[in-house]
């Protein structure tokens, strides 16, 4: 019995290690490079039914000239990146010009929606209560 599993597994290994060589050697592989000759990827707008700001919960615009997220409640912009939205509020910026350069987000919108409406967890992370 032992025999027969051992076996199987031997081969299924041999079979899973042939298709990882084979992948890794495909056309697929990405070249990386110090060049920046390619364009970077379209941001994905059927994303925008279920991204919101995560220190508001409310829903975001995109805005193809600067590859961002806005929050227009709030003004915060959020950068994409490669295609990928960083919803890290420490490193969104705010777009509104009557807030204080050296104000961060997450400063703006305490207070604009009240400091107790918000908590810092474990991890310096700042959360909605």
């Amino acid at each position: 019995m032992y025999r027969g599993v051992a076996g199987r597994l031997v081969t299924e290994a041999g079979r899973v290690r042939r298709g990882v060589e084979r992948a890794a050697l495909g056309p697929r592989l990405r070249r990386f490079s110090g060049a920046k000759d390619e364009a970077q990827p379209p941001f994905d707008r059927s994303l925008l039914r279920f991204l919101v700001c995560p220190l508001s919960k409310r829903p975001l615009r995109y805005e193809p000239e600067t590859s961002e997220l806005i929050n227009d409640e709030l003004g915060i912009a959020y950068p994409i990146v490669d295609g990928i939205p960083n919803m890290i509020p420490q490193e969104a910026r705010l777009i509104q010009k009557d807030t204080d350069v050296s104000t961060t987000p997450a400063q703006a919108v305490q207070t604009q929606l009240g400091a107790s409406a918000f908590r810092y967890n474990g991890n310096g992370t700042l959360c909605r209560t």
